[in-house]
């Protein structure tokens, strides 16, 4: 196991979470690619995404079927919110795009968690690498990450241009 995933693991058990680090047999650098690996809908896929709200970087660990809400963040967040550079996501968490897990950061973060993962029974969240992934059910992701659920889901937009 890489060293990222082996961090990852060990930040799982200090937690007491009975999970474990399933290192896939192909990279999974999108939600459909790990959904696809693991035989799950993309909708169970915890991508974790960092943005910035006034500089300070923050953590959204949003359904892999959804796109986040930016305004609705904004709101959220208290302040404009922007997505994060690479550099500034391994900064903060420690991690490349791609394999940032939802715990085990360099820095403490606020953490939003879209509600809509509460609607399955297990999620699958990265674990330091784009071929590592874990586990848990969505009360185990709050209460690991101290994240707050929300309606973070951008709506789907009406088609325009057509009457009926």
């Amino acid at each position: 196991m890489k060293p990222a995933a082996e961090r990852v693991q060990a930040a799982l058990d200090a937690l007491g979470l009975d999970r474990k680090v399933i290192e896939l047999a192909v990279h999974a650098r999108t939600s459909q690619q790990a959904a696809d690996a693991l035989g799950v809908t993309v909708g169970q896929i915890a991508k974790s995404l960092v943005f910035t709200v006034d500089g300070s970087p923050l953590l959204v660990i949003a359904s892999g079927a959804n796109r986040v809400d930016e305004r609705k963040l904004e709101a959220l967040a208290g302040g404009r919110i922007r997505r994060a550079d690479p550099e500034t996501v391994k900064q903060a968490t420690g991690y490349a795009i791609g394999g940032v897990p939802p715990v085990a950061h360099l820095s403490r973060m606020r953490i939003f968690v879209d509600q809509d993962l509460l609607r399955y029974e297990l999620v699958y969240a990265a674990a330091g690498a784009p071929e590592c992934v874990f586990p848990l059910t969505a009360d185990e992701l709050i209460r690991a990450t101290g994240g707050l659920a929300s309606d973070l889901k951008e709506e789907a937009k009406a088609p325009t241009g057509e009457s009926t």
